[in-house]
């Protein structure tokens, strides 16, 4: 009779509902805890996958925007000119770098461009590239940083390694546009290459800034095979692009196999084979025989036919002019409003059998026997 009257006596009950109560309020902070973790650790996936997924998103765009414009030898005075003209013939990808020495005024021009058109910042792809003495972890933000400033940006579409090899750190105010020098390109011959960074280093720094939503997406340049496969062994975000010298005497198709197989796209800079950058006695793409005549029943340019053949072989182009027609036919080859030109089977052949592995840009020219290890 106990055990019945007590059960059943109000103040059990009111202790029952008590101890009810407690258990459910344990049980719901227990999972609000577990819920928050949830959420924390998904967002975090989310961030983190985010990042990756850029990826293949900005290769989409470099393909909507397959001939951008390079900056390199752009003097200061004539950026104005060159982009103003370039933004307004269609030009939407912009390539530029710190040791060109005229971000700060590319910066200038692209503000005026989108403050008077129609344009906004995302319709705009816009390249930088992290200079040699920046490629410690420590220092690739701040590479960056300097040159957003001097772009006026808050982001970077795509963040390149100039070159592998990394050069001693040189010191820089990131809140000063401009620089002062051209220290952060001087090698002394090589004597300031630091081989003590690695690439692995470098490429974890410029990973970071993805995440951090500095830059949407990262690549390289200059690297040929046996760096980009090592860099890729430990890599969490794989380069999107790897940016080199191509054109019908340098024409890489071993590295272009390797690309296309691991997911890189392959991007050439100077596919024209540097007209305003040739030494005397060097070889003249533009006077070769071969492209001469191709061009010619095409009715188009041989630097035309340097776009296409490039842009047939599935690589995206940079290449640099002042000269609004200039800029106006290389452009061409890409619009929709163009009559595209197709090259035969034959005449890519033809085009194939000119390579000579001819290098325009040598390192081993400007540092020495340190330059070898980029390509060899």
């Amino acid at each position: 009779w106990t055990y019945r009257s007590t059960i059943h006596s109000p103040t059990f009950s009111r202790i029952w509902i008590l101890v009810g109560c407690g258990v459910l309020m344990l049980l719901s902070s227990r999972w609000l805890s577990f819920s928050t973790l949830v959420s924390l650790s998904t967002a975090r996936r989310n961030f983190t996958s985010a990042a990756c997924q850029a990826q293949p998103f900005d290769r989409m765009l470099i393909k909507d925007f397959p001939i951008g414009l390079g900056t390199y030898q752009i003097s200061p005075d004539q950026v104005p000119t060159a982009i103003s003209s370039a933004i307004k013939l269609g030009y939407r990808r912009i390539d530029c770098a710190p040791v060109y020495f005229n971000e700060d005024k590319i910066g200038d021009i692209l503000q005026q461009e989108l403050a008077k058109s129609d344009l906004e910042r995302k319709d705009l792809f816009l390249v930088s590239k992290l200079a040699s003495p920046f490629h410690r972890r420590e220092h690739v933000k701040i590479g960056l940083q300097k040159t957003l400033n001097d772009l006026r940006l808050d982001y970077l579409d795509l963040f390149l390694v100039h070159w592998p090899q990394a050069f001693t750190h040189v010191p820089i105010d990131v809140n000063q546009r401009g620089y002062p020098d051209e220290e952060i390109d001087e090698s002394d011959g090589g004597k300031r290459i630091d081989p003590t960074v690695s690439i692995h280093e470098t490429w974890k720094a410029m990973e970071d800034l993805v995440e951090e939503g500095l830059v949407r997406s990262i690549g390289v340049s200059n690297f040929p095979i046996s760096l980009l496969h090592e860099l890729m062994t430990q890599s969490k975000i794989p380069p999107a692009i790897n940016q080199v010298e191509l054109h019908p005497y340098l024409q890489q198709p071993k590295l272009l196999e390797y690309c296309t197989k691991r997911g890189v796209h392959l991007q050439a800079y100077s596919p024209l084979g540097t007209p305003g950058y040739k030494e005397d006695g060097e070889p003249d793409v533009m006077k070769d025989p071969v492209l001469v005549e191709i061009a010619k029943k095409h009715e188009i340019t041989v630097a035309q036919l340097c776009l296409v053949w490039a842009l047939q072989r599935g690589t995206s182009v940079v290449t640099k002019s002042v000269s609004p027609q200039r800029q106006e036919e290389n452009l061409a080859m890409a619009t929709r409003d163009h009559p595209k030109v197709v090259l035969t089977d034959e005449e890519m052949q033809q085009i194939s059998a000119l390579d000579r592995g001819y290098r325009f840009f040598r390192p081993e020219d400007w540092w020495g026997s340190m330059g070898m290890a980029v390509f060899n």
